[in-house]
């Protein structure tokens, strides 16, 4: 368990939560997943991937005091995904040092179902309440159209084209202020 409370969010669908041990087999389920991975990495995650970024995500909380939340449909308690913030020291050009990582990756089966924006949203929400209103930033592979979406949907823009471990992605940025369209 992290040392720190990590803070619930409820949705109109969803609940957010911090990540626990007994979610370690629907995550590993999802990163082992190709069609989740296709523009995250470009291949399926092991089991032991998958276990180092449970262990991440739960530590993240406890040295930053923000992290990736475990996502759940309220009605039937179903994993969804994880949704959340980082700062992951990236090596990428040009630089957003500073600035908190938004991510969100979701299981196939909740592909589709407006859950990725309800949660991206409700995780900038509680970001600009903790933290106040500041620049958020995001990186989505070129292909990948439906997350584009999702970060469009939530009022993040392009800022810049760039590289991360060889491969070509947009940087995008929700700056103070931004509202969600």
């Amino acid at each position: 368990m992290p040392a720190i409370d990590i803070p619930a969010i409820d949705t109109e669908r969803l609940t957010l939560r911090g990540p626990r041990l007994e979610d370690f087999e629907d995550s590993f389920g999802m990163w082992g997943d190709p069609r989740v991975t296709k523009y995250i990495g470009g291949r399926p995650s092991t089991r032991e991937e998958s276990w180092a970024r449970l262990l991440r995500n739960v530590g993240h909380w406890d040295v930053m005091g923000f992290g990736y939340w475990v996502v759940r449909e309220k009605s039937t308690g179903r994993f969804v995904g994880e949704v959340g913030m980082a700062d992951l020291r990236r090596e990428i050009e040009p630089s957003f040092r500073g600035a908190k990582e938004a991510g969100w990756v979701l299981s196939p089966s909740a592909h589709g179902k407006g859950f990725a924006t309800e949660a991206v949203n409700a995780a900038l929400r509680w970001v600009d309440g903790r933290f106040g209103p500041e620049r958020v930033v995001c990186i989505i592979d070129l292909g990948n159209e439906a997350s584009l979406k999702v970060a469009h949907k939530c009022g993040f823009r392009e800022f810049a084209r760039g590289t991360y471990k060889g491969e070509p992605l947009r940087m995008l940025e929700r700056l103070p202020g931004s509202r969600a369209s």
